[in-house]
């Protein structure tokens, strides 16, 4: 067998890839690939660009906001919270761009709702400990 499943996974969906014959992605120590018959791996992706190539077709681009994949017995199983597959390198790159800018701006407002929420808690806090016991 010179071919593995590959099984994606993110919030929203499920996405199964029959006859993949090779995976490159980047974990924390640098690239990797992965063939068929490859010995039991688990490591966490980096948000970036994975590929993957199905016989001998061109390779296509799998865009990745981190995750964390495991490979046993010629399946790859692959979670993240959001993925996008295109054979356009300059396409995928654009559509990753862009959802790494909705993902910051997503978390720098999580952030000011957060600060707005200690500083309402704190007014509270201060407020009770300034009023008489038993009064509210």
């Amino acid at each position: 067998m010179n071919s593995f499943v590959m099984n994606l996974y993110d919030a929203a969906n499920e996405l199964t890839i029959e006859e993949v014959s090779s995976f490159m992605a980047m974990d924390a120590s640098g690239s990797f690939g992965i063939q068929a018959n490859h010995d039991r791996f688990i490591t966490t992706l980096v948000v970036g660009l994975a590929r993957f190539r199905q016989r001998s077709e061109n390779w296509q681009y799998l865009a990745l906001l981190g995750g964390v994949l495991y490979f046993k017995n010629n399946v790859l199983t692959l979670s993240t919270r959001h993925f996008f597959i295109d054979p356009d390198f300059d396409r995928i790159s654009t559509l990753l761009d862009q959802q790494l800018i909705t993902e910051e701006d997503n978390l720098r407002e999580t952030r000011l709702c957060l600060q707005r929420m200690e500083q309402a808690l704190l007014k509270r806090m201060v407020s009770w400990q300034r009023k008489p016991d038993g009064q509210q």
